[in-house]
């Protein structure tokens, strides 16, 4: 399975040159660029760990690379995202997002099926990479 959140998901990963052309398209449109990790990427889960501070002030697309190199050190087997930013009307929402590293294996997801009043029957999505690591042993 393949994770398919933000821009590019579809597409073979992206390199570093890539990487770099998308950040400088980024920053010339005036957006701040942030770089964010999870381990679980719950299509709910939309807000991941911000990795050190966040780039507002940061124009140079190398350093933000830079960044990005550092959380892949020290997350190697997590998930790494550029998330853009666009301050322009007075809010900050996101105006771009894009995954720039993966897992060897992702661990994908299941379903929950169950059956509720009235015959309805109700889904819920789990990850196995949150299964696998019992609450309060992930941050450890």
């Amino acid at each position: 399975m393949r994770l398919t959140q933000g821009a590019f998901s579809y597409l073979p990963d992206l390199t570093d040159a890539q990487i770099i052309k998308q950040i400088d398209y980024c920053l010339s449109q005036g957006w701040s660029v942030g770089v964010e990790w999870t381990d679980d990427p719950h299509p709910r889960n939309a807000y991941w760990e911000l990795w050190g501070l966040p780039l507002f002030d940061v124009k140079d697309s190398s350093a933000i690379l830079y960044e990005i190199n550092e959380c892949r050190r020290l997350n190697p087997e997590g998930y790494i995202k550029c998330v853009a930013f666009d301050a322009s009307r007075g809010t900050e929402s996101s105006a771009s997002a894009f995954i720039v590293q993966r897992p060897k294996a992702e661990p994908g997801f299941y379903l929950e099926r169950q059956e509720v009043d009235g015959r309805q029957i109700r889904y819920t999505i789990h990850s196995y990479a949150v299964a696998r690591n019992p609450e309060g042993a992930r941050y450890d």
